[in-house]
């Protein structure tokens, strides 16, 4: 490692004291020193190629010589200082003696070594002895002289050196006396050609005496001068005490600095020593960064090896580029000579040219304009509100801010850097008032075309105290805290002027700043945090507000200042770099792609955040006499560019940081512009190439627009005093701030796609057009106070939020963006919005998919109820359910930072009484092409209370959904229902009917009018807490933006609400919901089974195992013996009513209360036709159904020949369980004889018959129960033998399987059996349902064991209203295309409907299978391979059961043993 950066600041103190009497050379072992400074340089890393900069023969001009050439390098001249004696740092050094050591001997070792790289063939360095040089000191010069004449002695004697043809590098190392060098204008110059005269005689000597020399001279006069240790000490009786007049800021300092490089670099490129071949001399400056001032308390760290960097570095770059300030705190990287100019660089190869010969010749031609407007009168009266305010009414001007606003350098020739110190008060933008408008553009000059009378304006040049400054109080080089005084000595000078009526006369006020704070937020981050900027502006302007009577006040937006580098980087346009880089070092220092780049631009946003935040915030419109506007013009700033494409200096003063007159005069009509513009409308992005053009005031609205004003229509004024972002994004839903979201995105069908929304009351065509702009939850039209949708909303918190849409046009089109609703979509279509939603944000560069947190608003049902009547099945509760979950599921697995708002629908009772109730206006005949199973059923009809009760299930489902907790797993996503839709009352005219303006012109879509109201409700509900979420929204009523409070900052979510959400109800009941409106009988008893309606159905009747007896069905008081509750059986038990049991011939009583057959209560005496007897196996199915047919003979409510019979068989567990004892007599050969012999009798017995046969389920493993509550298996093992000795994958398992499978498939063929064929009142139906029905899981991924009765083993109640309703709509799906599974989430709501194209119990027959497909049969099974998660409910409780069972190593309570147990 290197020496450590306070031993470099000592050592550099240490070099700069007296000199010594003899030439300093090394010519033999390295010292201490020099192997510290080269220890010190290979602290750098050396990038350059030597070989590209090199050449093979000697440069024969100085003007082309290259590092490689140079054989020799020395030192003229010692600039000394010795720290204090009793510094701890001169203690600490290693060094010893009392000499004192010179900068130069530093320097020049480290530049040898530096050209050793080029040239291995350079000679050790050489120092001439002397004292301290100091250029404005007689004695200095003297020493110079007599420096230079030993040092040519010393070459002269050199044996290793050729004197007459080496190239020689020669450093003059010089300081001034006192600081009278950084006075700028005339006496800098003074000093500046006085120095060069007392560095004559040396430069001349070697001029004359030293052929090939490249002389630089170096001035370390700041280095010296900012030294702390040199303010404490006694200066050369020669030195003269500086009395710089004049400006004292870093403007002035830079400038001065600048100048001073300049005058040295005229003088010596017009001087005899750039004349010659082979020698030249060339300025070298040493400036510190402004921002290392000792202002700044931090002083730089030096040491020889950063100095000698600095100035080869310097020597790499032209004449007139010198730009890069001195910093010794950073550590720079050494240049390169380049290909193009592999030369050290000169006057004559940089092809230098003073610059103010070079730009004296560009004149800046000042514009004037006028206004031709044709209302130029004040108001009638003296207006008494802000609000009312015409331009003419402006009685005073005033401006507070920092040198735009001063006008520094508007009026200065081009070229005339030092006039840029003037400020030009009278040309500023917006106070100035020099001249009139005709030729001068300012915004006073503007209003005095209003009124003549206008005071307050400045005039003519001068600082913020002079006299012509009146009452334009910027400060050059202030910042924001600054304001706050400005502000009151403003309040004093208006208070105290006799011209000035302070109580009734009607003040504007422009406060424009920022650029300064941006400059350096690098330097201090905190000082300049956006939290600081935004509060010194709000003290600025509390003070404004607390004391001004009558003012408008502007605040201008603080430019976006990162396009001030395409200005610098441009080396074809002449700019003074040195002067812009310490003016402006965090913006111009940094590269493009730097992280401090990066977090300047952040910065600057959040300074334009703020301030918008601040005056939004109503914190100023709390009074009629007063107000602050944001004037937003210099928000997005593109550079002016010429003809040829570059950025036109010609914008700007000749330092090419301040405003010329020509962009003050932009600037101001500008700033006139935006006051006229309505707040949300106005330009935040003013062309400067264009020509300058002032709008006048709208003669209907003539008057200055603030944000009360600007509420138009159906805007709204959001008055929100807290409108930050979080400190940093939050990584939980639960701790999202409005301002957080950064991305908008909707769902839905045609009210979110905004169909009609802007549509004329009588343009019913129109309707068709998506007012995708408009839309409540996705519109970005114009702004808030013009448009109320929730995105420009969320853009009053972050006015960087993306994604809404714009405009009209389908969701394909670009201004749709993440607006994916499609009119008249359904639940069913989705998934594939959401899809396509995805899609849009991962590709979208506006959107980081993964940062960004977004607001996701989701609106569907409404279609699906307009098409219910059409096909309840498709659209039943439980389809819309499933859809929207799946839409949902999406969303929840793929989007990182989502809040999901699920909105409620309307009720279609809404759009009935808005399209009823206006049949002049709403278009009746096209009711049913709109929305016919809402518009078309008569008042208190069946159809409707079916729509209304479907209604209810819809947000049923919804409700369900989301308070599952399905979608709370993440901790950065969440979905929240947001119910303000459930319940809208309507505006009635005074004639009673409901108010059609707030509908389009087909009376179903929303208006402008309702999506406003829509947006404001969403609103609300998104900062509601759940459990207090508003589920009504009154059409009529005024609603207010609500805003986020200091203790609840965050959208509500179910966390931070502190919501439970409330558990499922202990079911009373598993009952269903019946929603079918097709429930009539054939109008006359079918002869065909083949048109068998559900009301058709007399008798019900079963035959099976425990199954079917409902064994367990309810939990047993005995302890080891479970009840058979026939009343509850699937198929066929008839206890209560469908409303509280589930049952098939509970569903058949809705069609038919008059059915017979079925079973009630526990008792053999009341089974019924329930002939299922306990461990049946398929053997037994023959004598079940003899007995079955004898019980329908003998009882005399059934009429044999003439009642349609529904018997179900389901059997063949019993069967699996026994197989292995004799596999003959349990063959699947078997197994399906026997059912075929039963089905014969049935066929042969029984007239007008519908035989449902039942697939057994999967039963090849039985395991172990749920945590310790359950053991079934020894109870499996001892009913089911097979069990016994079997492990998962044997062989005996494994033919097991296989069997099972066998039976499945030879009952499937009964569908399609010819002999069920022949008779037309007869026919068998195989239904599959059992066939891959899944393991019934509850919340936590276990078997839900609420399906299962206490044996673990039959199922419960619920169990078997699971079975009854996947039986049911198995009856009613055509054959072919039945469900083969079972979806085990609960709802009343999941029963099909017969349709009125489909009104039949389906058969082979009715279901229109092909015959060559009904011939063939089932050749291939889908069912037929079993699926990993288990292909049968038994076997999938079974493996959770035994996975559970395995992990599981304590038992709550013993296990029920089960001695026996059979189906």
């Amino acid at each position: 490692m290197g020496p450590q950066p306070h031993v470099f600041l000592l050592g550099l103190l240490l070099l700069l004291g007296q000199g010594t009497t003899q030439i300093h050379t090394f010519p033999g072992e390295d010292t201490l020193e020099e192997q510290l400074w080269s220890e010190s340089l290979r602290n750098f890393q050396f990038l350059c190629n030597p070989k590209k900069s090199g050449s093979s023969l000697p440069s024969e001009s100085v003007h082309s010589l290259r590092p490689s050439d140079i054989k020799f390098v020395a030192a003229v001249g010692h600039v000394d200082m010795l720290p204090g004696s009793g510094t701890a740092e001169a203690q600490k050094r290693p060094w010893t003696g009392d000499r004192p050591w010179q900068v130069s001997l530093g320097v020049v070792t480290v530049l040898s070594d530096i050209i050793r790289h080029f040239s291995r063939s350079v000679l050790r360095p050489m120092c001439a002895p002397g004292k301290r040089a100091e250029a404005h000191s007689g004695a200095g010069a003297e020493d110079l002289w007599i420096q230079a004449k030993e040092l040519v002695r010393s070459m002269r004697e050199n044996q290793q050196l050729d004197f007459q043809n080496d190239w020689k590098l020669i450093n003059v190392f010089f300081s001034n006396t006192s600081q009278c060098h950084l006075c700028p204008s005339a006496q800098q110059q003074r000093y500046v050609t006085d120095g060069m005269d007392k560095l004559t005689r040396m430069l001349d000597y070697l001029l004359q005496e030293v052929p090939k020399a490249f002389v630089n001279l170096v001035d370390l006069s700041e280095v010296v001068w900012l030294s702390p240790w040199h303010q404490g000490t006694q200066r050369s009786p020669g030195a003269e005490p500086c009395r710089c007049s004049g400006d004292t800021s870093k403007l002035s300092k830079v400038v001065a600095q600048w100048s001073y490089q300049e005058s040295w670099e005229r003088l010596l490129a017009s001087s005899k020593y750039n004349e010659h071949e082979s020698f030249t001399v060339v300025f070298q400056p040493f400036f510190y960064e402004t921002a290392l001032w000792p202002l700044s308390g931090q002083w730089p760290l030096l040491d020889p090896t950063t100095l000698a960097l600095h100035l080869w570095n310097s020597m790499m770059k032209p004449v007139g580029q010198k730009d890069e300030p001195f910093s010794a705190n950073e550590k720079r990287l050494m240049k390169c000579p380049s290909q193009e100019s592999p030369y050290l660089f000169t006057y004559r190869n940089s092809n230098y040219l003073p610059r103010l010969t070079e730009l004296q010749e560009k004149l800046e031609l000042r514009e004037g304009m006028e206004i031709r407007c044709p209302d130029k009168n004040p108001s009638d009266t003296i207006p008494t509100s802000v609000h009312r305010l015409k331009v003419a009414d402006i009685k005073v001007i005033a401006a507070l801010g920092d040198s735009l606003t001063a006008g520094n350098g508007a009026g200065s020739k081009p070229g005339d850097i030092l006039d840029v110190l003037t400020q030009y008060r009278g040309l500023s933008w917006s106070v100035g008032g020099d001249g009139n408008l005709s030729s001068v553009t300012t915004l006073a000059n503007m209003l005095r075309e209003f009124n003549p009378s206008l005071k307050g304006f400045s005039l003519g040049t001068g600082k913020e105290n002079s006299p012509g400054a009146f009452l334009n109080q910027a400060v050059a080089g202030d910042c924001a805290g600054d304001l706050p005084v400005q502000a009151r000595r403003l309040v004093g000078l208006m208070k105290n002027h006799t011209k000035i009526n302070f109580q009734e006369d009607w003040k504007i006020i422009t406060l424009f700043i920022g650029g300064n704070d941006l400059c350096d937020s690098c330097n201090d981050p905190v000082r300049y945090s956006p939290q600081n900027f935004t509060d010194n502006i709000r003290k600025a302007l509390d003070i404004l507000h607390a004391e001004v009577p009558r003012a408008f006040v502007n605040l201008v937006m603080v430019l976006e200042i990162a396009s001030l580098r395409e200005l610098f980087q441009e080396k074809k346009v002449s700019c003074p770099r040195m002067i812009l880089r310490n003016l402006c070092p965090c913006v111009l220092k940094f590269d493009d792609n730097s992280t401090e780049l990066a977090t300047l631009i952040e910065v600057n946003q959040k300074y334009q955040d703020g301030t918008h935040q601040l005056v939004e915030s109503g914190r100023y419109d709390t009074r009629e006499d007063f107000t602050v506007v944001v004037q937003p013009f210099f928000e997005k700033v593109n550079m002016p560019k010429t003809s040829d494409g570059l950025p036109d200096s010609s914008f700007f003063a000749p330092d090419c940081f301040h405003f010329s007159s020509k962009s003050h005069a932009h600037a101001a009509s500008a700033l006139w512009n935006n006051m006229l513009e309505p707040v949300g409308q106005k330009s935040t992005q003013h062309d400067f190439e264009n020509k300058i053009n002032i709008t006048c005031p709208n003669e209907d609205w003539p008057f200055l627009s603030t944000y009360k004003n600007s509420v138009q229509g159906l805007g709204s004024q959001l008055l929100c005093g807290d409108r930050a972002s979080s400190a940093s994004p939050p990584a939980s839903v639960h701790a999202l701030r409005p301002a957080d979201i950064h991305v908008v995105a909707a769902l839905g069908d045609s009210l979110t796609a905004g169909n009609g929304i802007g549509s004329k009351p009588d343009d019913l065509r129109d309707v068709a057009t998506q007012y995708r702009g408009l839309s409540y939850s996705s519109g970005g039209d114009s702004s808030l106070e013009t448009v109320t949708t929730l995105p420009n909303i969320l853009r009053k918190f972050n006015r960087h939020l993306t994604g809404y849409a714009l405009g009209t046009g389908d969701a394909n089109d670009t201004n749709a963006f993440l607006n994916q609703a499609v009119p008249g979509a359904k639940a069913e279509a989705l998934t594939s919005q959401v899809q396509a939603l995805v899609q849009r944000m991962r590709e979208d560069q506006r959107v980081n998919f993964h940062e960004d947190w977004k607001v996701i608003t989701v609106l569907i049902g409404g279609s699906d109820l307009c098409d219910y009547c059409t096909d309840s099945d498709f659209y039943s509760a439980a389809n819309f359910f499933d859809r929207l979950r799946n839409a949902l599921d999406i969303l929840h697995r793929e989007v990182p930072r989502a809040l999901v708002n699920l909105v409620d629908f309307m009720s279609p009772s809404v759009m009935r009484q808005v399209f009823l109730g206006n049949p002049d206006k709403c278009p009746v005949q096209q009711a049913s092409v709109f929305c016919n199973c809402v518009l078309t059923p008569r008042e208190s009809s069946q159809e409707l209370a079916r729509l209304e009760a479907i209604t209810r299930a819809y947000q049923s489902s919804m409700r369900e959904l989301v308070e599952s907790g399905r979608y709370d797993t993440r901790e950065d996503f969440s979905v929240v229902l947001q119910p303000f839709f459930h319940d809208i009352r309507l505006p009635i005219l005074e004639d009673g009917r409901p108010d059609t303006s707030f509908f389009a012109p087909d009376c179903i879509h929303p208006s402008q009018k309702f999506h406003s109201q829509l947006s404001k409700a969403l609103w609300a509900n998104m900062l509601e807490p759940l459990g207090r979420k508003t589920d009504t929204l009154d059409l009529r009523a005024d609603i207010p933006l609500s805003c986020p409070t200091q203790h609840e900052p965050f959208l509500r979510t179910f966390r931070n609400s502190n919501y439970t959400y409330p558990t499922q109800p202990a079911v009373e009941n598993w009952g269903s919901d019946f929603l079918c409106m097709e429930w009539n009988p054939s109008n006359s008893v079918p002869t065909s089974v083949h048109e068998l309606r559900p009301a058709d159905i007399k008798v019900v009747a079963a035959l099976g195992d425990s199954l079917t007896t409902a064994v367990g069905a309810r939990p047993s008081n005995a302890s080891d013996l479970l009840v058979s509750w026939r009343g509850l059986s699937w198929s066929v038990g008839g206890d209560g009513v469908l409303e509280t049991h589930t049952t098939l011939p509970n569903i058949l009583k809705k069609f038919n209360p008059q059915i017979l057959g079925f079973s009630t209560g526990t008792q053999e005496e009341t089974a019924g036709l329930n002939v299922a007897a306990e461990g049946a196996r398929a053997r037994d199915m023959p004598a079940q159904a003899r007995d079955l047919v004898e019980r329908m003979k003998r009882s005399p409510e059934i009429n044999l020949e003439k009642d349609w019979k529904l018997i179900t068989l389901f059997i063949g567990s019993n069967d699996l369980c026994h197989y292995c004892e004799n596999p003959e007599d349990h063959s699947a050969m078997e197994y399906v004889q026997h059912v075929q012999q039963a089905l014969d009798i049935l066929y042969e017995e029984l007239p007008r018959a519908f035989v449902n046969v039942v697939q057994v389920m999967e039963l090849t493993v039985l395991h172990q129960g749920h945590d310790g509550k359950c053991n079934t298996l020894q109870a499996a093992q001892s009913s089911c033998t097979c069990l016994l000795h079997s492990q998962e994958n044997s062989l005996e398992m494994q033919k097991l399987k296989e069997v099972n499978w066998n039976f499945q498939s030879g009952v499937s063929r009964f569908s399609y059996w010819h002999q069920y064929l022949q008779r037309e009142d007869f026919t068998v139906v195989v239904q599959p349902f059992f066939q891959n029905t899944l393991v019934p899981l509850n919340e936590r991924g276990g078997a839900d064991l609420t399906f299962f009765s206490e044996d673990c083993f039959h199922f419960s109640e619920r169990g078997h209203a699971e079975m009854a309703i996947a039986l049911w709509n198995n009856m009613l799906e055509p054959v072919g295309r039945k469900t083969t599974s079972n979806n085990f989430t609960y709802s009343r709501t999941k029963l099909k409907c017969p349709s009125p194209e489909s009104p039949y119990l389906h058969t082979l027959r009715n279901s229109r299978l092909l015959q060559d497909e009904a011939d063939a049969g089932p050749q291939v099974l889908s069912w037929a391979v079993p699926v990993a998660a288990g292909g049968g409910l038994a076997v999938g409780v079974s493996a959770v059961m035994a996975w559970r069972a395995m992990r599981s190593r304590r038992r709550e309570n013993p296990p029920i043993s089960l001695n026996t147990m059979s189906f």
